[in-house]
């Protein structure tokens, strides 16, 4: 009986495991579209109560914010200039849309080095270990040092992977728009059916496409709307996108040739990136050959010799 209950209890285990393999990919998409929705909603939302402030339409809280928020954004322009803009698009790039975040960024790399050299400082005089000054004022200046670029160090860290996702995304994402538009779908359209289509594949790339989308339906200037896009992302696919897409409005030439030549251009980029990893790949691999591969490749070699000579001694 023992036995049979056993077999039983694994069974069942097994069956639950098998549904939660088979149910979470389906759970995630559908987390993924509600995040997705949530996101492009406030987005509109947030244009439509900008462009309801800008005619002077009756102001209610949502439209406060959207205040606040820009008057945040021109507040740390005003303060710091070009780099304070610099540091403003950083955020974007990032995925950081809360337009304080500039100024927590900011705080961070002040209040950083304080608490880290406060916190070494108290762990050098709890030990034991007798350091001089100047190796003391060493280590609290090295803590200093890291609380201060650290903050720099994730966000620029956040923003690479973040355009690499995008990037390797984009060309397909590309074909599909050529298609729509091909098939007499309208630009704003297009891209607002393949920022949907494309959240199971790259949230990031779905969010920045829908917030292109609904930029392009309520504000008044396309072009503005497309230097926005290439401002948040900041990778060279989506300035190049963004660039074509504002030259072939300008000069009236065929907005599906202009797709078609960049996400050609895409792929090509793409493809020589994954040959430079491929082509990096053999020296990174000599270090963790020679640490883990030979001492066991010598070992099997030469311990029957060894033994052999030992115990014919």
């Amino acid at each position: 009986m023992a036995n049979e209950q056993l077999i039983i209890i694994i069974s069942a285990v097994a069956a639950a495991g098998s549904f939660a393999g088979f149910a979470l990919p389906f759970l995630n998409r559908t987390e993924k579209k509600q995040h997705y929705r949530d996101v492009i909603s406030k987005k509109r939302k947030d244009l439509f109560n900008a462009t309801k402030e800008t005619h002077g339409a009756t102001k209610s809280n949502d439209s406060d914010k959207t205040k606040e928020s820009l008057a945040m954004f021109f507040k740390i322009q005003k303060i710091f200039g070009k780099f304070g803009e610099k540091l403003r698009d950083q955020m974007l790039q990032a995925g950081i849309r809360d337009p304080k975040a500039p100024m927590y960024f900011l705080f961070g790399r002040i209040l950083l080095p304080i608490i880290l050299s406060g916190w070494g400082l108290l762990m050098l005089q709890r030990t034991e270990n007798d350091f001089d000054g100047r190796q003391t004022l060493g280590i609290i200046i090295l803590l200093a040092a890291a609380g201060f670029f650290l903050p720099s160090i994730l966000v620029k860290n956040h923003i690479q992977k973040r355009q690499e996702e995008i990037n390797l995304n984009f060309p397909d994402a590309l074909d599909m728009l050529l298609i729509c538009v091909q098939g007499g779908i309208g630009l704003e359209q297009a891209i607002s059916r393949i920022a949907e289509e494309v959240t199971e594949i790259s949230e990031k790339l779905a969010e920045e496409l829908g917030i292109l989308s609904a930029e392009m339906g309520l504000l008044n200037d396309r072009r503005t709307a497309l230097l926005d896009f290439a401002r948040r992302v900041g990778s060279g696919a989506a300035k190049s996108f963004a660039t074509a897409m504002i030259q072939a409005e300008q000069y009236g030439t065929s907005v599906t040739n202009a797709m078609n030549i960049i996400a050609d251009d895409l792929r090509d980029q793409r493809m020589q990136e994954a040959e430079r990893k491929a082509a990096a790949l053999p020296p990174k691999l000599t270090v963790p050959m020679i640490v883990f591969f030979l001492p066991g490749l010598f070992f099997i070699i030469l311990g029957p010799l060894y033994l052999k000579f030992k115990h014919g001694s």
